[in-house]
């Protein structure tokens, strides 16, 4: 029997161990889910961590947790509201007439604004390498040789680490750093037509720039000044805008106007780190709540808590505050409590929606989106419309957050076309026959599962000149009956569409079908689907539509030149400002007229509308300014250059131990404010993965059999023999 036990040693061994593991198919290292750590996935790897060429949604969920521009949003405010982060106070503004003079903010004389910054003296960047000195002042890892620089893989492998104060230089840096074409900032050319001396200074330092390159010299930028911005001393900066505009204090928010330490500008200058690619595009530099410590694209990235991160409190609102804005009263527990709360944040790569939704399911990813795989599974929709959590995702205790996004997308007609372009009273008939047409309501229950809500004009809610209700129904494409919109009937567009020239679908001149064509990129089933849905809405007026399929580079090709003729387009707003929607369908920013540089994808250029455009771009929020977005809405839901479309609604599950998040579509930052209770994480982990005993009993059932059956076959050999023997 001795031999028996000998071989189901191990499996008695290993059984406890199998039986111990808490929980036992968690894909993190052991107890690390029971640490303060937020867990969580992307898809789509970053291409860019440097702030100044970053203008992409998941690199800002990394970036803004490291950078400090000089404002954010407040979290709990709606609607969204500017404060101060690395200031003392908002910026102070002056205004000044040509000669430099100041006057009064409302005067027609005002040539300048002048934006005045008072930084806080007690932020600090993260520990890093290039703020090391050695014993005479100079950086220590200023002039790194070939040889200094074996065994370092990442900023984390040097030896010594330091930090230094934030100061207005380094945001006059980051501006300077914008303004070398080199390193091809995507708001340079924005930004040149508002900052004084920037296009000036851009000129010659890009020259500047390109002479150092070539002779291998670090460019530092600190002995460069633009005439508009000016380093009073080292917490005062000031920055000179042509003109009025106020929207340059949604700009102070994004990264774009982060700090960046000449140091390590420098430091990430040198060949021997760009060989290893240890560069501020890979290896951030900030003074934000986190910093990172893993960067590998192809598995993990990983943030942790800056030790060095100033004080900063979670936001406070009263009751009443909270249920005017629509905040929920959850969301108020942890006011005035020291921020951050989560020490570090993993993320991991998953390339397929599948096995993230699975791992959410099983507790190891603490949120996750709703797609389209699994909407069915988390989202029930009522009789009435209304969306809620399915009956098995409130069992296990998630949560279900929503809310509209400040996005829209659209079909677009390009107005330089000879057939559905123009202006002529025809021509808005043809283009607002079409649009009665499209059944965005349709759409959004077939193709995003109710996720949106159809849209009325260009600005989505949270705009400022967005509108509800009556007030904000586009009239053209709805009427208002019995307190909700109903979509005007095909009857009626019908008849717009025989007032347009092409009775039942038929050209009045040439007696042929109207044949219309569509640009589009989607391919497999989905794209196909969805084209034979874009058909037969215009199929049901007579209009026949051919369906253009190119790669996503030829498309963007032919919507810069004008040669499309229907296409879908989409805009993410980059600031909570009508201007920033109403610019898609100015005149001078129309991509024909710009050599393809321009958002206006449509060439929709209305004298009336831009004239109202100029006047409204500059101005602060008023009942005055508002009367403008409304004239302008009027004119463009008459001319129709957009089939309205859609703004989208983000869904967000949550699971119970995950506090604090509340969805916000323009600040980024927001990771500082969640809150883990990792003691509930894991005990729901364990029990909901509780450890799959039965292949191993059966196994060890069918070995243990096997053994008694060699056992008893060992012990009739042995009779055998010893009655042999005898």
């Amino acid at each position: 029997m001795g031999i028996v036990i000998r071989l189901l040693l191990p499996l008695l061994v290993l059984l406890p161990l199998f039986v111990e593991a808490t929980p036992w198919n968690s894909p993190y290292p052991k107890g690390e889910t029971a640490d303060n750590t937020l867990f969580s996935a992307f898809s789509s790897p970053p291409k860019h961590l440097d702030p100044l060429l970053s203008y992409s949604s998941n690199e800002w969920a990394i970036l803004s947790q490291i950078y400090e521009p000089p404002l954010q949003y407040h979290y709990l405010k709606r609607p969204y509201t500017l404060e101060p982060l690395t200031l003392t106070e908002m910026p102070r503004i002056t205004y000044l007439d040509a000669h430099g003079k100041q006057v009064d903010a409302n005067s027609s004389a005002v040539a300048f604004s002048e934006y005045h910054l008072e930084l806080r003296s007690d932020i600090y960047y993260q520990n890093h390498p290039a703020f090391v000195k050695d014993t005479t002042g100079q950086l220590r890892y200023g002039h790194l040789s070939v040889e200094a620089l074996e065994g370092i893989e990442s900023v984390e492998d040097f030896a010594q680490m330091a930090t230094r104060r934030l100061v207005a230089e380094d945001y006059a840096y980051a501006i300077k750093r914008m303004a070398v074409r080199q390193n091809h900032s995507p708001i340079l050319d924005s930004m040149q037509a508002y900052i004084v001396g920037l296009e000036r200074f851009s000129e010659a330092i890009t020259q500047i720039a390109h002479a150092k390159r070539a002779l291998g010299e670090v460019l530092d930028l600190r002995g460069y000044a633009i005439e508009g911005v000016k380093v009073e001393d080292e917490r005062h900066l000031s920055v000179r805008i042509k003109g009025r505009y106020p929207q340059f204090l949604y700009w102070l928010s994004m990264n774009f106007f982060a700090p960046i330490p000449w140091e390590a500008d420098c430091f990430y200058q040198q060949a021997g780190l760009i060989a290893k690619n240890l560069t501020l595009d890979s290896w951030p530099v900030g003074t934000g709540a986190y910093y990172l410590v893993t960067h590998n694209p192809s598995q993990t990235l990983r943030l942790r808590a800056n030790p060095n991160f100033h004080s900063a409190y979670y936001p406070t609102l009263t009751p009443q505050e909270a249920e005017q804005m629509g905040i929920p009263t959850t969301m108020l527990t942890d006011g005035g409590k020291r921020l951050p709360f989560i020490q570090e944040v993993v993320y991991t790569l998953e390339k397929e929606r599948i096995p993230l939704w699975s791992k959410f399911l099983q507790g190891y990813y603490d949120a996750s989106a709703v797609s389209a795989e699994s909407f069915n599974q988390a989202v029930s929709i009522s009789a009435s419309g209304r969306m809620g959590l399915s009956a098995s995702m409130r069992q296990q205790g998630i949560t279900l957050k929503s809310a509209i996004e400040p996005s829209i997308f659209y079909l677009a007609f390009n107005m330089a076309d000879p057939v559905v372009g123009g202006y002529t009273p025809q021509a808005r008939k043809l283009r607002q026959a079409i649009s009665i047409a499209q059944d965005q309501e349709e759409y959004i229950s077939i193709f995003m599962n109710e996720r949106g809500i159809p849209a009325q004009g260009p600005l989505p809610a949270g705009i400022f000149g967005h509108l509800a209700g009556k007030e904000g129904t586009n009239p053209i494409v709805y009427r208002w009956e019995g307190g909700r919109r109903v979509r005007r009937t095909l009857e009626e567009a019908k008849r717009l569409l025989a007032e347009a020239g092409y009775p039942e679908g038929i050209s009045a001149k040439s007696g042929k079908p109207l044949t219309l064509y569509y640009d589009t990129t989607s391919t497999g089933a989905d794209g196909r689907a969805l084209m034979d849905w874009r058909r037969k809405q215009f199929a049901k007026l007579g209009i026949v539509l051919v369906i253009r399929t190119s790669d996503y580079n030829r498309f963007q090709e032919k919507v810069r030149q004008g040669t499309t003729q229907l296409f879908s387009w989409g805009w993410n707003a980059d600031y909570p400002d009508p201007e920033n929607f109403l610019f898609l369908l100015y005149g001078g920013n129309a991509t024909i007229d710009t050599n393809g540089t321009g958002i206006n994808s449509s060439n929709y250029k209305n004298p009336q509308f831009d004239r109202l455009f100029e006047q409204m771009k500059r101005m602060p929020n008023s009942p005055k300014r508002l009367a403008i977005i409304r004239q302008m809405l009027d004119i463009v839901r008459a001319d129709a250059p957009w089939v309205w479309g859609v703004h989208p609604k983000s869904l967000t599950l949550t699971h119970r131990w995950y506090h604090n998040l509340l969805p916000h579509a323009m600040a980024n930052n927001t990771l500082k404010y969640r809150r883990i209770d990792a003691s509930l994480r894991v005990t729901k982990q364990t029990e909901w993965n509780p450890p799959v005993l039965l292949p191993l009993l059966l196994l060890l059932l069918v070995v243990l059999l096997g053994l008694r059956w060699l056992y008893r076959s060992y012990e009739k050999r042995e009779q055998s023999t010893l009655q042999g023997d005898h």
